[in-house]
């Protein structure tokens, strides 16, 4: 990604960053409710899977946390080392060569070499100095944003063991509040790239689904 990240949308406000989170809090949880049997109404044990569930949202949203803030690093050192190679370098064409790696083939192809050599000037124009290569507040704000969102995702499928007392219709409330998720989790996503909406969100619920299956055979 060219440019200094606090003025690009890639960041955990991004429709798909924000999404992604969702779904891969739902997928966590529903690897330890998934492990709740019908023939623990009642038990003590439902409420220590409930508490790891949430315990371990907890700590990988924590865990995607940091990465985000790693990942963010990480890009903004890139950014400013590529800012600092096109001030030094004069060859306009190995210039253009390095903007175009830092973009999608689609979209390099598309600007074309005259496309390419105007955002080498521009970007050869900038100052290092002024491509901060720290964290902002806004990082850290973003990063928190990721935290909450694999944590919070968990709660919703907790609701129906604490109002329901038989545990066979929890469960069966809770994936079916897990599938809703899914469903508008897809279809935000298809309203953020047009897509169909409908569609993407079926899809998306019947992959949560088999996922959801694949985590609990595999163990999770």
């Amino acid at each position: 990604m060219i440019a200094d990240n606090e003025n690009t949308s890639g960041t955990a406000l991004d429709p798909v960053y924000r999404s992604s989170e969702v779904i891969f809090g739902l997928l966590m949880a529903m690897s330890f409710i998934g492990s709740i049997s019908v023939a623990t109404d009642g038990q003590e044990e439902v409420r220590t899977l409930l508490v790891a569930a949430l315990g371990c949202n907890l700590a990988w949203g924590l865990v995607d946390a940091v990465m985000h803030l790693v990942g963010m690093k990480t890009q903004k050192r890139r950014n400013r080392a590529l800012i600092e190679r096109l001030s030094g370098n004069n060859d306009a064409s190995a210039g253009r060569a390095l903007v175009a790696d830092e973009l999608s083939g689609p979209m390099a192809a598309s600007l074309g070499e005259e496309g390419l050599e105007l955002i080498r000037k521009r970007l050869a124009a900038t100052p290092p100095a002024a491509v901060r290569p720290g964290l902002s507040g806004r990082d850290y704000g973003d990063a928190f944003i990721v935290f909450l969102l694999v944590v919070l995702s968990t709660f919703p499928l907790v609701i129906p063991f604490m109002i329901i007392d038989d545990t066979a219709r929890a469960l069966l409330w809770s994936r079916l509040v897990a599938l809703v998720m899914l469903f508008i989790s897809g279809a935000l996503l298809a309203r953020y790239s047009s897509g169909n909406a409908l569609l993407n969100g079926l899809a998306m619920a019947a992959i949560g689904a088999l996922l959801m299956a694949a985590i609990m055979a595999l163990g999770g």
